[in-house]
């Protein structure tokens, strides 16, 4: 096995995903491991609602994956997302005196500034620059711009802080270094849409097991995120509600379940068994799967902000499990108008694997692609005697996450979400630098008011007398020489 790979874990509704991938030079990327671990019980809308048993199936992950790469993992790639991110517009405004040119630095106190912003029960993961206000003209870059006022324009996404809390717990947990974490919702886009949709105007559309996400790019820029509560499983429960399992009443939605169908094609004598003893009509079969989707579309729909409505020259981008349904694109051309619907079974860049959770190229594993896609730091440490002892204490690499100066919120690339324990490391950083500048600053001003108080001493009156007289006395010396 190679001593260079890359780990990532993807936190699902339903499952947990980690997946173990080594870059080729050409760019292309082998899948080396992928493992699952059922998550239902404990991860809900991806919400961590069990910190121990999310810990458990973590480090079971991490185990399995070490025991078929025979190597241990020394840290791991994270996705952020679930029903708490949201994203939410924020305007951040300076006055300049006449003829300002704006520079690096004032651009950098924007976004502090920005950063800065306190949400209730709310963190911000990440800051996206929509653009910057230079006087009555938008700029992507204001740097070097003459004006007399400057506003910045960003778009903040937000986790509930308890979520994020739970997040990190987990980690910490299972003793598990995190390289670094990222908004899923960025990582799948970046993996998924081309650079045309990005820049003419899309709406990506992740259909999860409990969840939905709602990205909308426009030149190049993402312009809202948003995560629906409803998913694949709402139609799977809407069925069961026929009183069956609901394992098979999934089965069923697998079998007879189509996004759209015409009323003409509805065969009214047709019926589909639900056990030995009962059937269900097709039609009210096509009614409780299309009623549920045509809720998830329209919820959707509601999140494209009005100014893009009409702007999706890119148009609507359907990934994920959900996407698989018959007929998906259809059922939100007839909803949206958008004749420009688009399914995105599998990731951009070459993925080379033989394992038929990728060959299979349902759209399922294209999050936890994503997340290894963004992976450039080596996940891999000590080879593991397979005679020996698995889960002996591993040996840290030589960079990890733990050894890495914390960044500072500006310093954080787009999509990246600083752990805790970096948020803690770089506060603490800050403090001792503001504590440095302040003791210079400190001793710069004690210094100054030396100074001032010897001129002061030196020009009081009595100091000029004192410098005459000495002077009358030393010419009288001399005289008497």
């Amino acid at each position: 096995m190679p001593k260079e790979f890359i780990v990532a874990i993807e936190l699902g509704s339903s499952k947990m995903t980690g997946i173990a991938g080594k870059k080729n030079l050409d760019g292309s990327i082998q899948v080396l491991a992928v493992v699952k671990e059922e998550s239902s019980s404990f991860i809900r809308k991806g919400y961590v609602y069990n910190i121990d048993k999310t810990a458990q199936c973590l480090t079971n992950i991490v185990n399995k994956l070490e025991k078929q790469l025979k190597t241990s993992i020394t840290q791991v790639y994270v996705g952020v997302g679930g029903q708490s991110i949201r994203s939410i517009r924020n305007v951040i405004t300076k006055e300049l005196p006449a003829d300002t040119v704006v520079t690096q630095d004032m651009v950098i106190e924007l976004m502090d500034n920005n950063r800065n912003m306190k949400y209730p029960d709310q963190e911000i993961l990440d800051a996206a620059v929509q653009e910057y206000k230079v006087d009555s003209q938008y700029q992507l870059d204001p740097v070097g711009i003459q004006c007399e006022h400057i506003e910045g324009n960003f778009l903040n996404i937000l986790q509930r802080k308890a979520f994020y809390k739970n997040l990190n717990l987990c980690f910490e947990a299972a003793g598990i270094n995190v390289a670094e974490m990222y908004l899923a919702p960025l990582a799948l886009a970046d993996s998924v849409l081309t650079e045309t949709e990005k820049r003419s105007g899309c709406v990506l559309v992740d259909l999860g097991a409990d969840t939905t996400t709602v990205s909308v790019y426009s030149k190049n820029v993402l312009r809202h995120l948003a995560v629906i509560p409803l998913g694949s499983n709402n139609i799977t429960k809407d069925i069961a509600s026929l009183q069956m399992e609901e394992s098979d009443a999934e089965q069923m939605k697998l079998k007879y379940a189509s996004a759209f169908t015409d009323n003409n094609d509805i065969d009214n004598n047709l019926k589909y068994s639900i056990d030995q003893d009962r059937q269900v009509e097709s039609r009210k079969f096509v009614e409780i799967v299309e009623g549920r989707l045509e809720e998830i579309i329209a919820n959707v729909w509601c999140q494209v902000p009005e100014e893009y409505c009409d702007k999706l020259l890119g148009g609507i981008i359907l990934t994920g499990g959900g996407a698989n349904m018959k007929d998906i694109e259809k059922a939100f051309i007839n909803y949206t108008h958008i004749d420009k619907v688009r399914i995105s079974k599998f990731v951009t860049p070459t993925i080379i694997s033989n394992l038929p959770e990728i060959t299979a190229k349902d759209g399922r594993m294209n999050t936890v692609l994503g997340l290894l896609i963004k992976g450039d730091i080596n996940c891999a440490g000590q080879e593991l005697d397979p005679n020996g002892d698995l889960f002996a204490t591993k040996q840290p690499q030589q960079e990890t996450a733990e050894q890495r100066r914390a960044r500072q919120a500006t310093e954080t690339p787009a999509g990246v979400v600083r752990t805790a324990d970096e948020i803690r490391r770089a506060e603490e950083e800050a403090r001792l630098k503001r504590e440095e500048e302040e003791r210079i600053a400190r001793e710069k001003a004690e210094e100054e008011a030396r100074i001032e108080a010897q001129r002061r001493k030196e020009n009081s009156p009595w100091s000029k007398l004192g410098r005459w007289i000495k002077k009358a006395a030393d010419e009288i010396v001399k005289e008497e020489e």
